[in-house]
């Protein structure tokens, strides 16, 4: 183990649970921002990453104004779709975030008084997580609109990851040692 988070400066303690919080605030607004725009099915995934399946029509040289009853059903939101060169920058930013984030995660877990085993699968899990999520994404929008499912497994596994660190991370540090006084 490189550090101990059971033994370690109340500090750094703190400068644990700090973190992990602001990253539970993130993870939180962030399932937030897929709910509105993505969804949790796959079909609302493939449908956001796949597009519409008919062509765009070019706009008519001359306008005509008409006017007609509109009922609420017709003034819905169209529903988000990412095309490829917002595909292209959402991976550019959110792949080296995610990246950070994992390290920072995986430095938490090498605090923790688990087996070799659970550290190095856990590590795998926090990297391997954004992984899917963006590959799943890519791969609905080019491949088949079934990869949405490895998009969704991505999500899920990135907060799953998350709540197994910080759940560890929060009984080790913080659960009343026995013998040990104050």
């Amino acid at each position: 183990m490189v550090y101990d988070l059971r033994h370690a400066d109340t500090r750094l303690r703190w400068l644990v649970t700090c973190l992990l919080g602001t990253f539970g605030v993130a993870y939180l607004f962030g399932a937030w921002m897929v709910g509105l725009y993505a969804g949790f099915t796959p079909r609302s995934v493939a449908a956001t990453y796949r597009g519409p399946k008919m062509p765009m029509h070019m706009p008519p040289e001359t306008t005509v104004v008409v006017e007609h009853a509109v009922t609420l059903g017709e003034l819905a939101e169209p529903a988000h779709t990412v095309d490829r060169d917002l595909l292209v920058q959402d991976t550019h930013v959110h792949i080296p975030m995610y990246g950070v984030i994992a390290a920072a995660l995986s430095a938490v877990v090498l605090g923790l008084a688990l087996p070799s085993w659970a550290g190095f699968g856990l590590i795998t899990l926090l990297f391997a997580a954004p992984w899917l999520d963006f590959a799943g994404m890519w791969l609905t929008k080019l491949v088949a609109p079934g990869f949405a499912l490895v998009t969704l497994a991505g999500g899920w596994a990135m907060g799953l990851g998350y709540g197994i660190v910080t759940a560890l991370a929060m009984w080790q540090m913080w659960t009343p040692k026995k013998g040990v006084a104050g």
